[in-house]
């Protein structure tokens, strides 16, 4: 069970390392293309903050703060489908960058989701 938690915090970690690279070139693309400052500047933040609390849930101090740790991540990825919902349906971005860019937050949800659904399982044991 411990290797298959590390290999779902490995991807995890990967995937939401990736996924903020994306927001980050997508903050770029809005910010200077579209002029707009208030939406990107969201959507930078609980993008980018969902990988660095995957990080720092690396060296949870326990269980219960891991847990915190990967749930308060699961709270900005919802944060961030928000403000990427909100960029699309105000025409800041497109459709087909929205479909993209959605998918990969809509994964980290779920996986996140499951780490967190998974490790509270060991808490109540």
């Amino acid at each position: 069970m411990k290797i298959e938690n590390e290999m779902k915090n490995s991807i995890v970690r990967e995937k939401s390392y990736a996924f903020a690279l994306r927001i980050i070139n997508a903050y770029k693309y809005i910010s200077q293309e579209q002029r707009e400052f208030v939406l990107s500047k969201q959507v930078l933040r609980s993008g980018t903050s969902i990988g660095a609390l995957v990080k720092e849930a690396e060296h949870a101090q326990s269980l219960a703060d891991f847990v915190n740790k990967m749930n308060v991540a699961l709270k900005e990825a919802n944060e961030t489908e928000y403000w990427l919902m909100l960029l699309k349906d105000s025409g800041y971005i497109d459709e087909k960058s929205y479909n993209s860019i959605h998918n990969n937050c809509s994964e980290l949800i779920k996986l996140l989701a499951s780490i967190v659904k998974t490790s509270k399982e060991k808490i109540g044991k």
